[in-house]
């Protein structure tokens, strides 16, 4: 064995030794945050309003320490060693796409201060207790101050990781979100896409007739309805050997691994299409939480690539599957099993047509299919505000209702149907909205691709088959994790690069025959 040869095997070795111990220590962080994820649910979902306090100190100590894991300066040798070994790095493996994603987190989070994100983990648990407390009473006096330290923190968050070139405060945290994300990059997308809407809207305003909306005012018992819920997402594809379903304040999806996913949903007696699209949309979530690959939990295999992505799963099954004409073929008779008289007289046209009901209203998770967009964007612009410092929190309630009447043409009647509503920026985190719309429109050019791959999809769901769409979606999109960048992702099982084009075909297609327009 040559002199070159033995240099070369003991680098190899070294360097496949400093990848175990990189994916080892990775392993462990991860461990500690899926206790913090938990810990969060319960806060949610059980935790007695008496355990505020100590339990805002208990994240904030979780925080400390899976920051002191995640700044290692140990990390830092590993990801050298393997980064300059370039036979280990090169060909796009799932190894060195673990490298290059550990890099990032690696690089984001040793730009943040320990102090600091100790901070913003106790005042985030505060406050969206207090945040809670508000909505309830429609005080927004109330939640201003966590508002405004919420903000200060964001501030400091977006300077200590750095403001790229050309762009602003809101960039920084928006790509902790979805990689490579811009104010300027959406506003692009949002302009157009808020004048395209906005004119389908009036179009369908003024078209020759309008889909009955009595299956949505008919009041159910919410028992009833948990247990209708609870059916439709197992029937679609979710696990509850590895998952649960609960309620709370406001809908969200959590847990700590493929293993063990935890969602909310919420019911009111009026409107089983509010909390079936909640609990769909969270299952959407689930789904692709359940579907990433038990082997990587705890790395960046083992997790959502972003949270543009990871809405489009969610986007995807509340619409595309729990809006269309065949879905509501196989949900028809399953509401008769359910609820027996009280919906037996219903027609298909008729819960297809309260499916796809749209009326501009105030609450963003109860939006129709061509409102919703138009919710996320005020939230865009009005954080994109706070965060530069041109919105003073104290402003916010003002300058929130005055959108809403200029984009939606409604009235909001009080803080709680207002600026109270969402639960995010009680939680810190601001940057996130704008991945609601990206996963739209992700999600329509996935559904698409899968009605490509898959010729009969849509008559399999009017016969309860809708294991081939989620196998497919596993395949295409759950299983790789983070190996591959958003748009990346995108092109690959779409074969084009995000557009609005997708989503606006599916959605004109669907909505101007219901409404004649």
């Amino acid at each position: 064995m040559t002199t070159a040869t033995l240099q070369s095997t003991a680098a190899c070795a070294s360097t496949l030794e400093a990848y175990e111990q990189l994916l080892t220590h990775t392993r462990e962080a991860g461990t500690l945050g899926a206790v913090s994820a938990v810990l969060g649910w319960d806060q949610e979902t059980m935790m007695p309003p008496g355990g505020v306090d100590y339990r805002a100190k208990q994240f904030a100590l979780l925080a400390r320490i899976d920051h002191q894991m995640s700044t290692n300066p140990r990390i830092g040798e590993w990801l050298a060693q393997c980064e300059s070994d370039h036979a280990f790095m090169g060909g796009g493996s799932a190894e060195s796409a673990q490298v290059r994603e550990i890099r990032r987190d690696y690089d984001r989070a040793t730009r943040l201060p320990e102090k600091l994100v100790s901070e913003l983990a106790e005042i985030s648990s505060k406050a969206q207790h207090e945040w809670a407390a508000a909505r309830k009473a429609s005080d927004f006096a109330r939640f201003r101050p966590w508002l405004e330290q919420l903000v200060k923190l964001n501030r400091a968050k977006a300077s200590c990781l750095g403001i790229p070139a050309g762009g602003e405060p809101w960039d920084a945290l928006a790509d902790t979100y979805e990689p490579g994300c811009t104010a300027a990059s959406v506003t692009k997308v949002f302009t157009p896409l808020r004048e395209q809407l906005q004119r389908l809207l009036r179009d369908l305003a003024a078209g020759s007739k309008q889909p009955s909306n009595r299956f949505n005012e008919t009041a159910l018992p919410v028992e009833a309805q948990m247990k209708f819920a609870r059916m439709v997402v197992q029937s679609i594809g979710f696990d509850f050997q590895r998952g649960r379903l609960d309620t709370s304040t406001h809908p969200f999806c959590g847990g700590s691994h493929c293993g063990d996913v935890r969602m909310t949903t919420r019911f009111t007696e009026t409107c089983l299409n509010d909390a079936l699209g909640s609990t769909m949309h969270e299952a959407g979530h689930g789904m692709y939480e359940q579907g990433l690959p038990s082997t990587a939990i705890g790395t960046p295999l083992g997790s959502a690539v972003s949270l543009g992505i990871h809405e489009s799963q969610s986007r995807l099954w509340e619409n595309q599957v729990g809006r269309s004409r065949s879905f509501w073929t196989w949900c028809a008779p399953q509401l008769t099993s359910c609820f027996g008289s009280a919906t037996s007289a219903f027609t298909l046209d008729e819960l297809y047509g309260a499916a796809n009901i749209v009326e501009p209203g105030f609450i963003r998770v109860d939006a129709d299919e061509a409102t919703y967009n138009m919710h996320v964007m005020v939230r865009f612009e009005l954080e994109r505000l706070l965060i530069d410092g041109s919105l003073d929190p104290k402003d916010l309630p003002a300058e929130w209702n005055r959108r809403y009447q200029e984009y939606l043409n409604v009235t909001v009647p009080d803080d709680r149907r207002g600026c109270l509503q969402d639960v995010h920026w009680s939680m810190g985190a601001f940057g996130y909205f704008p991945t609601y719309t990206l996963g739209t429109l992700y999600s329509a050019q996935f559904y698409d691709a899968a009605k490509r791959a898959i010729p009969d999809l849509e008559a399999g769901f009017a016969a309860g088959e809708f294991k081939p769409l989620l196998d497919w979606l596993n395949r295409e999109i759950h299983a790789h994790g983070r190996r591959y960048l958003p748009g990346e992702l995108c092109e690959r099982v779409t074969g084009s690069p995000l557009s609005s084009e997708c989503y606006l075909s599916y959605l004109e297609g669907k909505l101007r025959p219901l409404y004649g327009a």
